[in-house]
């Protein structure tokens, strides 16, 4: 079978000379280049203005439908779109005439009649420089994802769970609607490190984020708060929707042992769920101070099991349970 072009490597030309299309055609077949042809400029726009676009182009400047430095100005103006290196092949050379197609957005320039080592030179500049980009690209997204997730299981970090509270408490105000939090906590946590070590430990940390992951809507945000705890936020649910989330957690974590390089180890979790009812009392800070507590009574009558607490029992707690 086989390999596919890498997509630095596909082409388009728009040319409305048949000559110099051939020409061209021929020279880049020889180098490897997946070429696509075209004859007039509105042609061309149609296939470099989407997702899927040749990275490479090179326009002729004069051309029916579109000139090559018109589509060169509207993709420039197109930020949002993979970013294509434009060739543009003009009879002109006068220098102003060449300053004003760089300035409208080409990267390079060619005059006819083209010498084809020089093409091929100007060419593999372009696709360096793609290379260049696209690395830089894919550096900036790992830093992202590092930023925003957790080294270990892979699911979102601290801070991104505590910023999807503070959304859904902005959303309540607007919209009134009630949203829920779950803290979930490994049981007996500590025995797997100390037992079987933190490789082991480890793992179950990984798989229990997939089983929970794997319970969720896929606009619930689950995150790992700290340790063997996981937050989880639930926009638009109420104290049923949202218990019963932590129940279904609970029940997958709970349903099989958990296989390690180590052997198969049996973990439960318990859940402190809480949901914001009344926008005039709860915020973020008490939401989840709510959910502790609910944790630690499901830790205290046995652990394996969901509590829940709602915004309405904060508000008659008084000022010294708020705190």
């Amino acid at each position: 079978m086989m390999n596919e072009p890498k997509s630095n490597k596909r082409i388009l030309i728009a040319d409305d000379d048949p000559v110099s299309l051939r020409i061209l055609k021929t020279f880049l077949v020889k180098w490897n280049f997946d070429v696509t042809v075209v004859s007039d400029g509105t042609a061309a726009l149609q296939i470099l203005d989407n997702d899927e676009t040749p990275r490479l182009a090179i326009l002729d400047w004069m051309m029916p439908g579109m000139q090559g430095v018109e589509i060169c100005q509207f993709l420039r103006e197109r930020a949002d779109r993979p970013y294509i290196y434009i060739l543009l092949l003009t009879a002109r050379c006068e220098k102003q005439d060449l300053l004003e197609g760089l300035k409208l957005g080409a990267d390079d320039y060619l005059t006819k009649p083209f010498d084809s080592q020089e093409l091929q030179a100007r060419l593999h500049v372009g696709e360096r420089i793609l290379d260049l980009q696209d690395g830089l690209i894919a550096a900036k997204e790992e830093l992202r994802f590092r930023a925003t997730h957790d080294a270990l299981t892979g699911i979102f970090n601290r801070g991104v769970v505590l910023d999807a509270i503070d959304r859904e408490h902005s959303r309540q105000i607007r919209e009134g609607k009630p949203f829920g939090v779950i803290l979930a906590d490994l049981d007996h946590f500590k025995n797997v490190n100390d037992t079987h070590g933190h490789l082991c430990g480890d793992s179950v940390l990984k798989e229990a984020a997939r089983r929970m992951i794997a319970c969720t809507r896929p606009y619930d945000i689950v995150g790992r708060y700290g340790g063997e705890e996981f937050l989880i936020v639930i926009g638009r649910a109420d104290d049923s929707a949202t218990l019963a989330l932590a129940e279904r957690m609970r029940k997958a974590i709970e349903m099989e042992p958990f296989v390690t390089d180590s052997g198969e180890v049996v973990i439960t979790a318990s859940f402190g769920a809480a949901v914001s009812v009344n926008t005039s009392v709860c915020n973020p800070k008490m939401l989840i101070q709510l959910a502790d507590e609910a944790l630690y009574r499901a830790k205290r009558n046995g652990r394996n099991q969901c509590e829940i607490s709602t915004s309405q029992s904060m508000a008659h707690a008084g000022p010294e349970t708020i705190n």
